[in-house]
């Protein structure tokens, strides 16, 4: 359920804001490649004890640019910043011990670690948190402590953490359920385009689910996600131009839809794209095309899709039924593309 940052980590890290003159001309010969003028900057100030220097200097010897991998080293360093509480260096030393990423695993320290930094309101430290509280890796398992530090986290305006505490209020999970929280997280992520957000605000807006009804910003959420390629976006605007729900009824409209979603192998799109063309609504009526979609449906499982077939069948001729088989078996083999 939850989106960790930690894949994140290296590249946050390198982000620090550069204190000192020699701190800054590592980073940048760093960041341009030139890790032999990086290591001779950084070491220095990491002598010095400048906690930054040494979390870059950790981050070097865990990369292996410009110096073997060296993990061993890299934690000296990452442990000598974090002793000086750098935020930064206890999350990623933290992550290193609980993944035991190439030396040995210590939960206890490494939890620790993570705390700390957590409670200096460092958000990705706060996500790992959480994380570890939802699955119980090394503390035990507390949904209640994993909305609680994922909640901290998403305050500070992240989407995908955003996102994950409405799931979290959704499902009541550490929280008791409130549908009006979730769809409040909902729509801060989906103003930050997170795509899965708009998709999940658009369908509270429209069932009304902890928000007031309303099929016209409904339609507005899917039809953005719908233009980023979202599958299931795409068959709910389709739906809404059918139905004339927050829009104007537009059986055209309708069909380019389902068109995108059925090309991406969306069942119910397929089935409806079946039905747009039996009845030419939208699309040319064609008993021929509509049996292929119908076939393409339920070799899905749609066993709507294969009663209609059956029952379509009874007003064909076994020429048109070989006819619209083969196109299925074409259309399939396409991918569905170009159906």
């Amino acid at each position: 359920m939850f989106r960790t940052i930690r894949n994140a980590i290296i590249a946050t890290v390198m982000a620090t804001v550069a204190l000192g003159q020699g701190l800054e001309k590592g980073l940048e010969a760093f960041n341009a490649g030139d890790f032999a003028t990086a290591l001779a900057e950084l070491r220095p100030l990491a002598e010095q004890g400048n906690s930054d220097a040494q979390l870059q200097l950790g981050l070097i010897y865990r990369s292996g640019k410009g110096v073997p991998q060296d993990y061993a080293e890299a934690v000296k360093w990452y442990r000598l910043s974090a002793e000086q509480g750098n935020f930064r260096a206890q999350t990623v030393l933290g992550y290193i011990l609980i993944e035991g990423e190439g030396v040995a695993q210590d939960l206890s320290e490494g939890i620790e670690l993570t705390r700390l930094a957590a409670e200096q309101g460092y958000a990705i430290a706060q996500s790992n948190l959480s994380l570890y509280y939802q699955e119980g890796l090394g503390v035990p398992q507390d949904y209640a402590k994993a909305a609680k530090w994922l909640r901290l986290a998403a305050e500070q305006g992240d989407k995908f953490l955003q996102y994950d505490l409405g799931i979290i209020y959704a499902k009541g999970k550490g929280v008791p359920q409130d549908y009006a929280k979730a769809a409040s997280w909902f729509r801060l992520a989906a103003e930050q385009a997170l795509v899965a957000a708009q998709v999940e605000l658009g369908k509270y807006l429209l069932e009304g689910k902890g928000v007031e009804q309303d099929f016209s910003e409904a339609a507005r959420w899917f039809r953005l996600a719908a233009l980023w390629g979202d599958v299931d976006a795409q068959f709910s605007i389709a739906l809404m131009y059918r139905n004339g729900q927050g829009v104007i009824q537009d059986y055209e409209e309708t069909v380019k839809w389902l068109m995108l979603a059925a090309e991406q192998g969306h069942v119910d799109a397929q089935y409806n794209l079946g039905s747009a063309h039996l009845d030419g609504l939208g699309a040319n009526k064609d008993q021929i095309v509509a049996h292929m979609w119908f076939n393409i449906a339920a070799s899905q499982g749609s066993k709507t899709a294969a009663t209609t077939r059956r029952t379509l069948e009874k007003d064909m001729t076994p020429a048109s039924v070989l006819r619209a088989q083969v196109l299925a078996r074409e259309c399939v083999a396409k991918d569905y593309k170009g159906c």
